[in-house]
């Protein structure tokens, strides 16, 4: 009978501990905060708020020139009018003819930027150019993307090659423009240039065609970015630009509709 007792006494003291088996103060001291462990307690503590993002304009704005070093100091990046330019980079080359056939069928004059080891091989192309009014630009001899680093009598080697070859197919014909390969304009490449009777030609408006991007991502890009004054850069040469000659045959009335269209002046 004492042993009936002294085990329902053991289940009453259990009941009063919630059934944790362990004693009232144990208890206490394992459901505390741990001294070792403060809590942190920030007054007025301001909620983490993501910065704000400018809203997306409703028409894309013209591409911004990027910084090339220096930058192209002293080079042309508007036509100075309302008029647009259409520049062609990297030719003569084989979709140089598809792109003087659309031109001459919209009745608009362009500029050509010329890589000279290219030129003999397609003096025609060049003859061609010049007969109907478009204008040269020299683009170096190899299109050596870091002309800008080289020595100025290396540079002003790459220009005076392709000069004395444009002039090889065109006796005469006026050379008034430089463009760097790839805009990697420095101080000198401008200076150098311009010490040879030749005005550096940047853009303002750029699709990266030479990239491939797809037919309408090219014609989204220049219809939208283009505004009075434009440069326009596009390629004939270069590689394959199926899909620059597709969107051509979108851009080019478009633009006919919409501005006057300019070679650069010689």
């Amino acid at each position: 009978m004492a042993r009936r007792e002294w085990v329902l006494g053991l289940a009453v003291l259990v009941l009063m501990l919630g059934g944790s088996g362990v004693p009232p103060a144990q208890a206490e001291v394992l459901h505390r905060p741990s001294a070792a462990r403060p809590v942190a307690v920030r007054a007025n503590p301001s909620p983490s708020v993501p910065p704000s993002r400018s809203p997306t304009p409703t028409a894309p704005l013209p591409l911004p020139i990027p910084d090339h070093g220096t930058g192209p100091a002293g080079s042309l990046r508007t036509t100075g009018s309302s008029a647009v330019a259409l520049t062609f980079d990297d030719g003569p080359w084989a979709y140089t003819p598809g792109v003087l056939d659309l031109l001459a069928q919209y009745h608009i004059k362009a500029t050509f930027c010329l890589i000279g080891r290219q030129v003999a091989a397609h003096a025609d192309l060049v003859r061609r150019m010049v007969a109907e009014g478009h204008t040269l630009c020299n683009h170096t001899w190899s299109h050596d993307l870091l002309l800008r680093t080289r020595s100025p009598d290396r540079i002003r080697a790459e220009l005076q090659r392709t000069a004395d070859a444009i002039h090889a197919v065109v006796p005469g014909a006026p050379i008034r423009y430089f463009r760097n390969p790839g805009g990697n304009f420095s101080a000198q490449t401008v200076a150098i240039a311009a010490s040879m009777g030749m005005t550096s030609i940047y853009w303002n408006v750029d699709p990266q065609d030479w990239t491939r991007p797809g037919v309408g991502a090219i014609i989204g890009n220049v219809l939208s970015r283009t505004g009075p004054g434009a440069i326009v850069l596009m390629h004939d040469g270069g590689g394959d630009r199926s899909q620059t000659m597709t969107a051509l045959r979108t851009i080019l009335p478009a633009f006919v509709r919409r501005f006057t269209l300019i070679p650069l002046p010689d």
